[in-house]
């Protein structure tokens, strides 16, 4: 499930993405993401993955297309609230290089 969010005040979307971010779910993500992202284009894109429970390469795929949309549009993506185990997926996918990337634990950048 994702629950997309708009703050006009800071031009951001939010995307909370919870359950599990698998081949099947990728392609009805990416869609929702990218009509809200298209409607309201603003500076930053938030993915939320606080309530991710599992995340496979088909995650980073999403996240490496919606930096790519952003990018265009002259904006950036922000992932939060990822957990260890994602954070490491992210970090070997080389995800960190191109978002700014919030551990859930650490609440730090990673």
């Amino acid at each position: 499930m994702v629950d997309i969010v708009y703050s006009p005040e800071r031009s951001e979307v939010r995307a909370e993405v919870s359950g599990e971010l698998d081949h099947c779910r990728a392609a009805d993500l990416r869609a929702a993401i990218d009509l809200e992202i298209m409607k309201r284009v603003p500076r930053t894109l938030v993915l939320d993955l606080s309530q991710l429970a599992f995340m496979d390469s088909s995650g980073i795929g999403l996240i490496i297309g919606r930096y790519k949309l952003m990018s265009e549009l002259g904006g950036r993506v922000v992932v939060e609230g990822a957990s260890p185990a994602t954070a490491k997926l992210l970090r070997l996918a080389g995800i960190f290089r191109i978002c700014t990337v919030h551990s859930f634990e650490e609440g730090l950048k990673v």
